[in-house]
């Protein structure tokens, strides 16, 4: 009897090479990684075209007829098979120019095949390059007797599962194959109550369905169900370790508002606070106090006053006996964070100290001794602050900027930093869609700075093309002119073969001969953080008005007088990283442009993504339809998200609806079963399990 854990190999018409394949390609070992790699796309092959009727411009058409001949032409790299394919009304060219020897052995002539294909024209002929085919039987019945052949499912498949006929007909048999075997009903994987609850279909009729589907209605159904029950792990997962965490560690409790943030607060705060920074500094105080550790996400958009929000709350920490501690991805930015909290707190009795890979010998001894005896109140630094030799007195809040930029188990360090883990707070001004905030972020605590500090003006933003050049140098010059400064950006170093764009290296010497009058920096991530320190600093203290750059200047470089963000290839970048970008200017009381400079001949698509640049500043909505249009890529990569597991059906761009209620039952079950331990719940953390079985519990170290 066949077991969804047995090996692949097993499986009729797969076999020792083919498993090997399928491991290597799709990662497909055993029975149920089969089952649960589900079709990309249904393609209705509910008619049969004629010949005659088919033209080039046609998406994908299904004939039947049969093979006239056969023959291998052409040499080198021209080298192809060709089958002439009539069915009486004309003849077209089915061509193959991979797996040849494999087609050659397994396509026979004048016998009659169902073909499935896009029509192309070559030649004044009309063909089709590897076709889907199957021997016609006369039946639209599929084998295994559950869907007809009018809704039939596409699987994905690699080049290399091509050229050895493993191609999405081919695993669709498999697939099918597979399915025969199971004659008994699949154990359900969610509780009764569950699916009662949620109107769901059942797990069996679901895995049935995704491959081979009855008709449309049930196809929905199907994945309904399926996306709903991955992400219902997914939360669960999250959930269970959220609550988990909140169990098992105790903060330290930082109730008092004293001294040093009544100071700053009245007679240091360089402007009035927002309400959205009012609120956030009130919801994290809340959870210094609670008695709880706390880890809390704080989202804002660029130039929103995180670092202000930041500052007081390890004011906080300091009034309660403790030190705090800002962790940035680089150099420039925890120089950046340093200068800012000094001019900040002006002449109080805070001390904040930097430790960075620069720091070294005497000064560097004499910062960590301090910061053990407690002399240091503020530590920033890069990734240095976790290193073993550094320790705290007493570290009761860490804050960690731009977290993206930093690894799970690099951030779990700062937990060892004190005898009860920090409070934690993990900033980012890149806005997070509310999908992934939720499964990427789902054990945090979210915290949203949704006002920008008054007297900001909205960046006015642009789209020009190349051919505009002389426009946007004008523009350029005005600025400079009225003393103002500008960001030049580039995608790449150095010219490329292979992309035609614009490059760092040619573009600095044209703005050089464009621009004599003016000093122009030049800065990318190849440079020593020496080097690159040296022209970010003369950029920021006004000695060189224009500064090239590639995207190294995307997070944290903050100088006000900058007003113009020119970015050549904007096609090249996704909507948040151009948001991000653009929120290097606009940081001054000055009216600042962002100019977006493509070529002309860009996609529609492309021309859409760049019109939501020109026509919102806000980063939320931007990050929203960068999702829709993107897609989720690999949600910043397990190890960076601390995702158990990866999303197979489910997609955050289109499923905030069954991500929420997937979210609302996982509570629920949590709720009710916190020591995991009802009998209606058994098959819940038994599926859990499993699913974790071979996972980190990155979660617990957020």
């Amino acid at each position: 009897m066949i077991q969804i854990g047995q090996d692949i190999k097993f499986l009729q018409g797969v076999g020792p090479k083919r498993a090997e394949l399928l491991e290597n390609e799709l990662g497909i070992r055993t029975v149920g990684d089969l089952l649960t790699y589900y079709p990309y796309k249904y393609v209705d092959k509910s008619r049969i075209y004629r010949i005659s009727e088919i033209d080039g411009t046609m998406p994908y058409v299904q004939l039947r007829g049969e093979i006239l001949s056969a023959d291998t032409v052409g040499e080198g790299r021209g080298r192809r098979f060709v089958a002439r394919f009539s069915d009486g009304s004309g003849v077209v060219e089915l061509v193959w120019f991979q797996g040849m020897k494999y087609v050659q052995k397994s396509i026979e002539c004048h016998v009659p095949y169902i073909v499935f294909g896009k029509p192309n024209v070559f030649g004044g002929r009309i063909n089709i390059a590897h076709p889907d085919m199957e021997k016609d039987d006369g039946s639209q019945k599929s084998d295994s007797g559950q869907a007809t052949m009018n809704f039939v499912p596409a699987y994905n498949t690699t080049e290399k599962m091509k050229r050895a006929g493993l191609n999405s007909v081919a695993v669709q048999k498999l697939t099918r194959n597979m399915m025969l075997l199971f004659e008994k009903p699949f154990s359900e994987t969610l509780a009764p109550y569950i699916v009662e609850r949620y109107h769901l279909i059942s797990y069996d009729e679901a895995i049935r369905n995704i491959h081979f589907p009855k008709d449309s209605y049930t196809l929905r159904e199907a994945q309904a169900r399926l996306k709903f029950e991955e992400l219902f792990y997914v939360q669960l997962n999250i959930l269970r370790y959220m609550r988990d965490r909140i169990r098992k560690y105790r903060g330290i409790v930082c109730s008092r508002i004293g001294q040093s943030f009544n100071d700053f607060y009245f007679n240091h705060l360089p402007f009035q606070l927002t309400d959205a920074q009012k609120r956030v500094i009130r919801e994290i105080h809340e959870d210094m106090k609670s008695g709880r550790q706390m880890n809390r996400l704080l989202q804002g958009d660029v130039g929103s006053g995180k670092t202000l929000v930041a500052l007081m709350c390890s004011l906080i920490a300091i009034d309660n006996g403790c030190q705090a501690c800002i962790m940035a991805p680089t150099e420039i930015l925890a120089e950046q964070h340093l200068n800012t909290l000094r001019q900040l707190l002006g002449g109080m009795a805070v001390r904040v100290e930097l430790l960075t890979g620069s720091v070294k010998g005497k000064r560097r001894e004499k910062i960590l001794a301090d910061l053990l005896m407690g002399e240091v109140n503020i530590l920033v630094g890069t990734h240095a602050i976790i290193e073993d030799n550094v320790e705290f007195r007493h570290l009761g809040l860490a804050i960690i900027d731009e977290q993206h930029r930093f690894g799970v188990a690099q951030r779990a360090k700062l937990w060892q930093k004190n005898s009860t883990p920090p409070h934690v707070l993990v900033m980012t001004a890149t806005p997070i869609p509310r999908t992934l905030a939720m499964t990427l972020y789902g054990d945090l605590d979210v915290s949203v700075i949704d006002e920008l500090p008054p007297g900001r003006k909205p960046i006015y933003t642009l789209h020009m093309f190349d051919s505009h050049r002389a426009r946007i140098y004008n523009k350029v010059r005005e600025q400079i002119s009225q003393g103002r400064q500008v960001y030049i950006v580039y995608p790449l170093i150095q010219e490329s073969e292979k992309m035609d764009l614009k490059n760092l290296e040619d573009g600095y010497e044209q703005v050089c001969r464009e621009f004599p009058e003016c000093k122009v920096s030049k800065v990318h991530g190849k440079m020593k953080p020496a080097e690159k320190d040296v022209e970010m600093q003369r950029f920021a203290n006004g000695e060189t008005q224009i500064l090239v750059a590639t995207t190294v200047i995307e997070v944290g470089v903050n100088v006000p007088n900058a007003s113009v963000m020119v970015i050549e290839n904007a096609e090249r970048f996704g909507l948040s990283q151009l948001h991000q970008l653009r929120g290097r200017v606009g940081r001054g009381a000055d009216q600042s442009y962002c100019v977006l400079v493509t070529k002309y001949e860009i996609s529609a698509e492309t021309r859409k993504r760049l019109q939501i640049m020109v026509d919102s500043t806000n980063g939320f909505e931007i990050a929203e339809e960068d999702l829709k249009l993107r897609g989720p890529g690999d949600l910043e990569g397990t190890q960076q998200s601390g995702m158990a597991f990866d999303l197979k059906i489910a997609n955050l761009a289109r499923d905030g609806q069954l991500l929420q209620m997937a979210r609302d039952a996982a509570a629920l079950v949590l709720d009710n079963d916190p020591d995991e331990n009802l009998p209606q719940n058994e098959v819940l953390w038994r599926r859990l399990r499993e699913l974790r079985k071979n996972n980190i519990n990155w979660r617990a170290i957020s």
